[in-house]
């Protein structure tokens, strides 16, 4: 294919999208669109609507995702968003192929409206529609491996063999980054909470990104906490936006032991690691070592603190006569993209791509 691909990994909470061949994407923004009123189209309520990138600053409570848990529920807000990276793009290659990562809940229908809206609307002159977890497989240089992809909607673990997914070993967990921000909005605001409250966005992705860790052991934790006098452990304390003062309770701060004890949260199991372990005694005994050894973890959530730590040690506690590997890279949450960056030049899936011809040969028909 062309050197210079646009590889576009949509996820629920994020979209990154580069040209291939980089490091990393260049262009990472929230999966967010919002509408405003449309003064120049006095029409019904909905074709009043205008739709764009982001949060409004002035109007804070129209925004929504486009896609949750992995499934698309916005369409029109999903082409916007591709639109726009299109258009920054093409500034530079106006005909550079397109790689798009498929969202991992997608309906029958899902991948011809994802065709329809590159080809028709968006005049791609060929697309890749790529496995999320493939990708992340093969931005580790693995073959064969356990990927656990935990990000924004979902948590995700796939199995593979040579390339292959072993899918009637797969897990997914309908918990994930959103939840650990909706128990932070609860626990931070109590009844005032608001997730369209910009003042409470910003306090609460603060939290998660300075102030969370996963404790190696919850209640051990705990006694440490409660054992401190009031006050003593400065990195409990907590500036908020609006320049007031809080103290961080243990809770708040261990609140990524979700993943690990979701029962502690009211959310439904199994864990991550308990997933993780499923997956693999679903498969042959005689692969078990092979995938011990080769575990792979990607995902916004695996970059907190003491994430990949515990899991290593109660996966490798639960083989403990295999020699246990847990890959992690320093961007693992860009795993998915850093691996599609990759494949877009590989010559070996080049039956992979689909043009234009070949879209109106088989849908329009």
């Amino acid at each position: 294919m062309a050197t210079r691909t646009i590889v576009i990994d949509h996820g629920s909470g994020f979209l990154k999208a580069g040209f291939s061949g980089f490091n990393e994407p260049q262009m990472v923004f929230p999966s967010i669109v919002n509408y405003i009123p449309c003064r120049e189209n006095p029409g019904p309520s909905y074709a009043r609507r205008r739709v764009s990138l982001g949060i409004d600053l002035c109007r804070p409570d129209t925004f929504s995702y486009p896609i949750h848990r992995g499934r698309v529920l916005n369409w029109e807000g999903v082409e916007h968003i591709w639109s726009f990276v299109l258009e920054k793009h093409r500034l530079e290659n106006e005909n550079s192929p397109v790689m798009v990562t498929e969202f991992p809940l997608k309906e029958p229908a899902d991948r011809q409206k994802t065709l329809e809206i590159m080809f028709e609307l968006l005049d791609v002159p060929c697309i890749f529609l790529a496995d999320q977890l493939e990708m992340s497989l093969y931005a580790s240089g693995l073959l064969t491996g356990v990927v656990v992809d935990s990000g924004y909607g979902l948590t995700r673990v796939q199995p593979f063999h040579l390339g292959c997914p072993l899918r009637s070993s797969a897990k997914m967990l309908e918990f994930a980054g959103q939840d650990l921000s909706a128990y932070l909005f609860k626990s931070l605001f109590k009844e005032d909470h608001n997730r369209h409250n910009l003042f409470q966005l910003d306090t609460v992705a603060t939290t998660q990104m300075t102030k969370c860790y996963v404790p190696q052991n919850l209640g051990e934790s705990l006694d440490f906490y409660q054992s401190l006098p009031r006050g003593s452990d400065e990195s409990n304390a907590y500036q908020l936006p609006d320049g007031s003062h809080v103290e961080l309770t243990p809770m708040q701060r261990l609140a990524p032991e979700m993943f690990f004890s979701p029962e502690v949260f009211d959310l439904q199991g199994p864990s991550i690691s308990q997933a993780v372990l499923d997956s693999i005694e679903t498969c042959e005994a005689s692969m078990h070592p092979l995938l011990v050894s080769h575990l792979m973890a990607c995902g916004g959530n695996t970059l907190y603190p003491g994430f990949t730590k515990r899991l290593y040690r109660l996966i490798a506690d639960h083989f403990s006569s295999t020699k246990t590997t847990m890959w992690v890279g320093s961007n693992r949450n860009f795993s998915v993209w850093l691996g599609a960056s990759v494949v877009a030049h590989l010559s070996t899936y080049k039956s992979k791509w689909m043009t234009k011809d070949e879209y109106d040969e088989s849908f329009k028909m």
